[in-house]
């Protein structure tokens, strides 16, 4: 489910509120699997290669790897999908981004005086990824453990 579309500056959370606005554009089209919690208790995140996709679109894709992302403490698994295999150049691409966002967002979080650690923590394979995801009992939904 897309939730942030390619180019769109406004970064929103997977229930719609808008978290916050972006100085840049976002470079992927960005959403969550529904019915999949990543560990930090709010749905799995995705990251879906190619062309803009509208906001509320869902796409079924295949999971080629994850990054994963400190935040605030928070381990947070960043699965990345597209239609085909990504090519060695667009996964350095998008691990260059996830260490470019997870300083900007480190510097966010200490003006925000929020603690904990933020950090990329890399490439790594979409079934660990998947693995470290819990299924979503029906009729249960959460959020984040903390309000990012």
């Amino acid at each position: 489910m897309i939730e942030i579309p390619r180019g769109s500056f406004l970064k929103r959370g997977s229930d719609g509120s808008l978290d916050f606005i972006s100085p840049l554009p976002c470079p992927y089209n960005y959403g969550s699997v529904p019915g999949l919690l990543g560990l930090e208790g709010d749905l799995l995140d995705a990251v879906v290669l190619g062309p803009r996709l509208a906001r509320g679109s869902r796409v079924r894709v295949t999971a080629h790897g994850a990054v994963g992302l400190m935040d605030r403490g928070l381990y947070d698994d960043k699965l990345i999908c597209a239609r085909e295999p990504p090519s060695a150049a667009q996964c350095a691409r998008v691990v260059r981004f996830f260490w470019v966002y997870g300083w900007a967002k480190r510097l966010l979080n200490l003006l925000r005086l929020h603690p904990g650690v933020t950090a990329s923590r890399g490439w790594g394979p979409a079934s660990a990824a998947l693995a470290r995801a819990r299924v979503v009992p029906p009729g249960e939904r959460q959020g984040p453990v903390i309000r990012f």
